[in-house]
């Protein structure tokens, strides 16, 4: 009996989570048999209200992105840690500056940081140190005054490695922490 109570919840909270909102479908008026409907060359609108959509992404849309602007400093998205440290070097406190000052201009906005770690050490450890790094990115972007809803920490340990690595220089481009924008 017990477990027919548990089936029947289990199947029900299944259902819920499955729901879904019914979707309004697009209102679209027929002009196609009327003279003078040419279509507009820019983003503006024509004499017939239809306006012309880029969905191939515009060349311009980056450049007005400063995340997405190679020019400016929020482009740059990892810090860089020493071997076994979570201690944010100076040298990366201009870019954690940065990404917070938009932050806090953007209220919207919200970043994953991601910490990863070079193979040396265990599974476990590597996770662990992952997060701390993570952890230690956030609390500087707290320190000035980043909401914490805004951000979410995430440790990938040593799986998101970029190389298989035999040197120093390519084990310390695996001990970063990458900040991550949300719906980027």
């Amino acid at each position: 009996m017990n477990n027919k109570v548990w089936m029947s919840l289990a199947m029900v909270m299944f259902l819920v989570a499955c729901k879904s909102s019914p979707v309004t479908p697009a209102k679209v008026e027929d002009k196609s048999g009327g003279a003078g409907t040419s279509a507009s060359s820019g983003t503006d609108s024509d004499a017939s209200g239809i306006k012309e959509v880029n969905i191939d992404g515009d060349a311009n849309a980056d450049a007005n992105n400063p995340l997405r602007d190679p020019n400016n400093i929020l482009s740059k998205r990892n810090i860089y840690f020493d071997f076994d440290s979570d201690a944010v070097k100076a040298e990366f406190r201009p870019i954690v500056e940065a990404h917070a000052q938009y932050l806090k201009s953007h209220q919207d906005a919200k970043l994953i940081l991601q910490g990863n770690t070079d193979e040396r050490g265990t599974r476990e450890y590597n996770l662990s140190l992952g997060q701390r790094r993570s952890v230690a990115v956030k609390k500087a972007f707290n320190l000035l005054g980043v909401q914490d809803q805004q951000i979410e920490t995430v440790s990938y340990g040593e799986e998101k490695a970029t190389a298989n690595c035999s040197d120093e220089d390519c084990f310390q481009q695996n001990r970063r922490v990458e900040v991550v924008y949300q719906g980027e």
